[in-house]
């Protein structure tokens, strides 16, 4: 058992174990509710202001290179973590703790950064059919509100913030619209749905008049 520690907590073998020890922690209070899943997975993924939209966009496309698109990001660092922990202690145990000193650190930097490369590829590897399943699993996509026409009922709509109501045949929809800087709409005007920002979860509008002179 003290072979064991010492080992889990020695460089490089340490950073796996204090990320895969969060990854324990996070399914522990993820299983009894007491954290978000689906809130804690968008801040990892970049979601939220700024240049979220940037970050948000390069963590998916690196994920869909991967093979793994559409697979929480927790689930996805969660096995890394784990194969990642397993190489290292295993280098540590059998290769790098017989190393002099100089050679010990060189040797876990190197072991640290290239547990990534096969963490990587068996990661992917086993989830694969994940990612399939959780396709399967996903719910019937809503038909497209593209094109519908509302009314603005923020003071104001501009490239940052706005709101517009539209019909749906039941109690009406109230979303997130952005504008094209430097446009602009107030309260009252006519506006019509013309793309969607699934990462901001936000619509583009362009005015009525504008829509109908195409």
């Amino acid at each position: 058992m003290t072979e064991f520690l010492q080992t889990a907590l020695t460089f490089p073998t340490l950073l796996y174990s204090i990320l895969l020890a969060f990854c324990t922690i996070y399914w522990l209070l993820a299983a009894t509710g007491l954290v978000d899943m689906e809130a804690i997975d968008g801040l990892l993924s970049g979601d939220g202001g700024g240049d979220s939209h940037h970050h948000a966009t390069d963590s998916a496309g690196l994920l869909a290179r991967l093979g793994l698109g559409g697979v929480p990001i927790m689930i996805v660092l969660t096995v890394l973590a784990f194969f990642g922990w397993m190489i290292t202690y295993f280098m540590q145990l059998l290769a790098l703790q017989h190393l002099p000193a100089p050679l010990r650190l060189l040797g876990g930097i190197a072991t640290l950064v290239g547990a990534l490369i096969p963490g990587v590829f068996v990661t992917s590897l086993l989830l694969r059919p994940v990612r399939k399943l959780m396709v399967k699993l996903r719910p019937p996509v809503a038909p497209s509100i593209l094109g519908r026409v509302g009314t603005v009922i923020s003071p104001e709509v501009d490239g940052k913030q706005g709101r517009a109501e539209f019909a749906d045949g039941g109690a009406g929809l109230i979303l997130q619209v952005r504008i094209t800087p430097p446009g602009r709409f107030v309260r009252g005007d006519r506006v019509v749905l013309l793309e969607h920002d699934a990462t901001a979860n936000t619509y583009l509008v362009i005015s009525e008049s504008q829509f109908n002179a195409h």
